[in-house]
């Protein structure tokens, strides 16, 4: 009898978008760099993230972790972290600097989100994919693979931009083009997720939504904060469900 093979996932990933983080991979840990948003909004997500999931002690997954800006501030914090993308100069990046800085408990693996589900379902206490949903083809299969590799009762958190002229007047015209937090094209419109989008990916994946919370920009102070309004950039937290 002929054994059925496992069908090997189709790469759920933009080489456009690949390209666009490799070319900019060298600056990755620089906080003056294109990335310093992300250094800017580390603190406020992960302390968003511990709170809800203390870290220390738990065996975290970093889906689309880039430079590894997350990675190292969850492993810094106590967790066992594995950071994965699909991006091989950011995540070179990644393991210099966890060489250099001489963090513990931190590793990182060129693997897609679902190569990954097939190889080690429900291994992890908590996953976590920030600003990576809109930069992919399809977005759902990427929250199906976060509920396959979290452990039953486990959390899944999730960032990422909202979908409306709002957004598109804050995340693009005004963050690209006139404040230049970012490099032009950074974000497509057309990829941005409304919240009930993602209520939706996350119910049909077997994920309980537990809560949402905006991240605001003041450009007369250039600081981040957390808030209620999830109107442009906006974070959520989800478990898995036991039964």
């Amino acid at each position: 009898m002929t054994q059925a093979l496992t069908p090997v996932p189709v790469l759920n990933a933009d080489p456009a978008e690949l390209a666009k983080f490799s070319d900019l991979a060298h600056r990755w840990w620089d906080p003056e760099s294109e990335f310093r948003p992300l250094h800017q909004i580390n603190p406020l997500r992960l302390a968003w993230i511990n709170a809800q999931a203390p870290l220390a002690g738990q065996r975290v997954l970093d889906i689309g972790c880039g430079g590894g800006i997350l990675s190292d501030s969850m492993a810094r914090a106590g967790a066992d972290v594995l950071g994965i993308d699909l991006a091989t100069k950011a995540l070179k990046v990644a393991q210099l600097h966890a060489l250099e800085a001489q963090t513990p408990r931190v590793q990182y693996r060129e693997v897609s989100a679902e190569a990954l589900a097939q190889e080690q379902p429900g291994q992890f206490d908590v996953v976590t994919c920030m600003e990576m949903l809109e930069h992919v083809p399809d977005p759902a299969s990427v929250v199906r693979a976060c509920a396959t590799l979290v452990k039953p009762g486990g959390h899944v958190f999730f960032s990422t931009i909202n979908r409306n002229a709002k957004a598109f007047l804050f995340a693009i015209v005004g963050a690209e083009y006139i404040l230049n937090m970012l490099p032009r094209g950074t974000h497509e419109f057309a990829k941005l997720i409304r919240p009930a989008e993602l209520a939706s990916f996350c119910r049909d994946a077997g994920l309980d939504w537990q809560q949402t919370r905006g991240l605001g920009y003041n450009p007369l102070t250039r600081r981040y904060a957390l808030n209620a309004d999830t109107s442009v950039n906006y974070m959520v937290s989800t478990r898995r469900s036991v039964a």
